[in-house]
């Protein structure tokens, strides 16, 4: 199963680097160039895009979109490991499966003269960047009528994430001799009392559809500079992923409002968010209806994507990508099967949806 290789691949290639990034970029436009499909590619934020259109020239356009990039590991975990239908490695899931079985599709997809695919693959997804090479080759032009991002939702049609608000909270105190405590007031103390409030928060107690609850993740923390010494100032830097509808400035407000604290955004994604509805999200479930019996347009991811870079430009875009589990952690993995089924789906959606909009009478101009 080519799939499979190519995840394996592409696991091997330590992407937390811009030497991993480099080379995994540089084996992906090789790798579509030997089939015949041409690629160009280019930079931002330091770090390598490439993007490649295959179909016809006019009519319905859509847009495969994936990252390369990852979050860091130990470089045990870009060598893969294959257990039963478990292919394990940093990024099998997130999102190097997906992206090599839009690589398959984009190549499988190049002879059909009814749309236009476009495959964007970029490698600064996983930064704190606040524009992104996404949101560049929207602007470019590369949206298309409606867009697809490889994140993982288990074979299962993303209709909703969270938005992002990642902000930094320094915390002031007071400082005095180690040995003497409680003449000072430990800011790094008073930090985790802050982050405590800010789960307090009337905000992370509620919910919506798709979602039971915002997440808040404490995941920096930087504070003191002597062992014998109260520190005066901790800096902490707090992720928080919240619902759509909810606010992000009366969250940032609520949190300003806490005492002795002064508060920065690092990184602002709004909620993504697009219509059940629509005549594509319906194509694409007809198409899983076969690899994901039950509901299929059901998923509200925790984690945001660069979805919202389309979303944003007017261009309807779902999170769908295969199934596994363990992204970020230790031991990721993709289901191999569900692999070559992704990839079928990709392919079958681009083929069915001519007739699908003719049928919906949707007109593209």
């Amino acid at each position: 199963m080519q799939e499979r290789a190519l995840t394996e691949r592409l696991i091997g290639y330590e992407t937390c680097s811009q030497e991993g990034i480099r080379s995994a970029a540089g084996f992906i436009k090789g790798w579509l160039e030997a089939r015949d499909v041409e690629v160009t590619d280019a930079t931002h934020n330091d770090r390598p895009y490439l993007v490649a259109s295959v179909g016809a020239d006019q009519g319905p356009t859509v847009a495969f979109h994936g990252h390369l990039d990852v979050v860091p590991a130990p470089a045990e975990q870009f060598s893969p490991r294959l257990e039963g239908d478990r292919l394990f490695g940093r990024g099998a899931y997130d999102m190097k499966g997906g992206l090599a079985a839009m690589m398959c599709a984009i190549r499988d997809l190049a002879d059909q003269g009814q749309v236009r695919a476009h495959f964007l693959c970029v490698a600064d997804e996983e930064t704190e960047h606040e524009r992104k090479a996404t949101d560049l080759l929207v602007e470019q032009g590369y949206g298309g009528d409606f867009a697809i991002t490889g994140e993982p939702t288990d074979l299962r049609v993303g209709v909703q994430a969270k938005g992002v608000l990642a902000m930094r909270v320094e915390v002031s105190g007071k400082a005095a001799h180690g040995s003497t405590p409680w003449l000072g007031d430990n800011a790094v103390l008073k930090a985790i009392d802050i982050y405590r409030r800010i789960e307090a928060l009337p905000f992370a107690r509620e919910s919506s559809e798709l979602f039971d609850r915002p997440s808040i993740n404490l995941g920096r923390v930087l504070g003191g500079d002597a062992l014998n010494k109260v520190p005066d100032l901790c800096v902490i830097d707090v992720d928080v992923r919240y619902l759509p509808g909810q606010d992000a400035g009366e969250i940032l407000a609520a949190v300003e409002q806490l005492p002795d604290v002064r508060v920065s955004v690092i990184f602002h994604r709004v909620p993504a968010t697009v219509e059940p509805s629509n005549p594509f999200v319906q194509t694409l479930s007809e198409v899983v209806r076969e690899h994901a019996p039950g509901e299929r347009i059901s998923v509200g991811r925790h984690g945001a994507s660069d979805a919202i870079s389309f979303l944003e430009a007017g261009v309807p875009a779902v999170e769908f990508g295969p199934s596994g589990a363990g992204h970020h952690g230790p031991e990721e993995w993709v289901s191999v099967s569900s692999l070559e089924r992704y990839k079928s789906a990709l392919v079958e959606f681009v083929n069915l949806l001519p007739k699908r909009l003719v049928e919906e009478r949707v007109h593209i101009a």
